[in-house]
């Protein structure tokens, strides 16, 4: 039954030429540009340690991008804008920016919002030297900022009236960790709980566990209520009536709106379409690939089998089982009751209006 409209871990370590440095008790920002060189917080290591990673250049920008230290769509395309700053710093050569450039664009495929910057950067940089590469990362900087409050404040009007109970699912992590601001889909449900009670409940998101670790540490500083589900149960929790909605981020959303996201958002996708509540993507616009007519052509990130055969350093399988581990799937155009950008709404998804908001 189609939902009605209401208005009718594995642990690495830091790279050897990252600095590290080790944070307080209170956690800074995820991201920090002082000008010269970028500060991002060790995402691998949370909710444990806290630790920032002194970043110099498109090689350790990028290594850091690979291992999820830094992550998010639209985190991981600010930390590769200034990557490839701090490179032509360094040497504003042609050869030496498109050398950084591809270092950076091939850290993660699947997320439009790396390539995306790289490519901004890459321009001002071939256009105007160091000082247009800085400009413009910086630019990409603010921009996610004020896209991601603006975000917040559509999706938070839309969730106001699907909600009666309060209760929301979302999946993986898509927070103040994952973006410049309050984040994407958690910065909806932040928004939201500045205006009435709610209960979220978070998917795991296994291998890496990015909801057990990093959205349950976010709720919990946020001090909205929440409890955490295995991704398996979440499919039958949302047929007991356990939700009133499912909202995830995205990583690249095709021009049809087909979205692609952290695995696992597909299932949450038929589940809640089945159980007629409303399922809702939220991200950036530019996560939006007009050029890309569906999600059949977004290239799908397989990551290292270790992640699915250990967890927190320990084996869970017989050593040397051959794995699958695709980091995301493709939820499909007509599962998505609605799509959330800076921009507005999209509602119902197809090509025109997600046209109008990317």
């Amino acid at each position: 039954m189609a939902p009605t409209d209401p208005a009718t871990r594995p642990r690495a370590a830091p790279p050897a030429a990252a600095a590290v440095v080790t944070a307080g008790a209170s956690a800074p920002r995820p991201l920090r540009w002082d000008g010269a060189r970028l500060h991002v917080l060790d995402q691998t290591l949370l909710p444990e340690r806290v630790e920032v990673l002194v970043l110099e250049g498109a090689d350790d920008t990028a290594e850091a991008i690979a291992r999820l230290a830094v992550r998010g769509a639209p985190l991981i395309g600010v930390a590769a804008g200034y990557g490839l700053a701090m490179a032509v710093a360094s040497d504003a050569s042609p050869a030496a920016v498109e050398r950084a450039a591809h270092r950076l664009a091939g850290a993660r495929p699947t997320a439009r919002n790396l390539a995306w910057a790289v490519e901004r950067v890459r321009v001002a940089a071939l256009a105007g030297g160091a000082a247009a590469a800085h400009a413009e990362a910086e630019a990409i900087h603010r921009e996610d900022e004020a896209a991601s409050a603006a975000l917040a404040r559509h999706g938070a009007d839309l969730l106001e009236a699907l909600v009666p109970s309060g209760r929301i699912m979302t999946h993986c992590n898509t927070g103040a960790l994952a973006a410049s601001g309050r984040g994407t889909a958690l910065g909806v449900i932040a928004a939201l709980a500045d205006r009435r009670p709610l209960r979220v409940l978070a998917c795991e998101a296994r291998p890496l566990l990015q909801g057990a670790r990093l959205t349950v540490w976010e709720l919990g500083r946020l001090g909205i209520e929440h409890e955490l589900a295995v991704d398996a149960a979440a499919p039958g929790l949302i047929r007991t009536g356990a939700v009133d909605a499912v909202i995830t981020g995205f990583d690249r959303v095709a021009a049809n709106g087909d979205v692609a996201n952290k695995v696992g958002t597909y299932g949450l996708a038929l589940a809640a379409h089945a159980g007629g509540i409303p399922f809702v993507a939220a991200g950036p616009s530019s996560s939006v690939d007009l050029e890309l007519p569906d999600g059949g052509g977004i290239e799908i990130e397989e990551r290292s089998a270790d992640e699915v055969r250990n967890a927190g350093g320990a084996l869970l399988t017989v050593a040397g089982t051959p794995c699958r581990n695709p980091a995301f799937d493709v939820t499909p155009a007509e599962l998505v009751w609605a799509l959330v950008t800076e921009k507005g709404v999209a509602r119902p998804v197809t090509t025109a209006t997600v046209a109008a908001v990317a």
